[in-house]
């Protein structure tokens, strides 16, 4: 394992229109590797943001994110809509 997969993090979130996303896994080294590697195999788009992943890693699976990261995943769910032509 490198020392850049030890240090990764890797955070999935589900969004259903209009409850509030969840995180869906977290994972730190080999296991953020594996869901970044399951993303990419359904052509899932990335956003690399390592704060709000370090803040997200901290909130328990299938939970709620925390409101004080509305914006910032507001911005990362924009990103997605707008990499699968869903959003203009």
């Amino acid at each position: 394992m490198t020392e850049e997969t030890r240090r990764q993090i890797a955070i999935a979130l589900q969004y259903d229109a209009p409850g509030v996303p969840r995180v869906t896994a977290t994972g730190k080294g080999e296991l953020a590797a594996t869901i970044l590697a399951a993303a990419q195999a359904h052509n899932i788009p990335i956003e690399e943001n390592p704060a709000l992943a370090e803040a997200l890693s901290r909130v328990e699976v299938d939970t709620e994110i925390p409101e004080q990261l509305y914006r910032a995943v507001a911005e990362v769910l924009g990103f997605v809509l707008r990499a699968t032509g869903k959003l203009k």
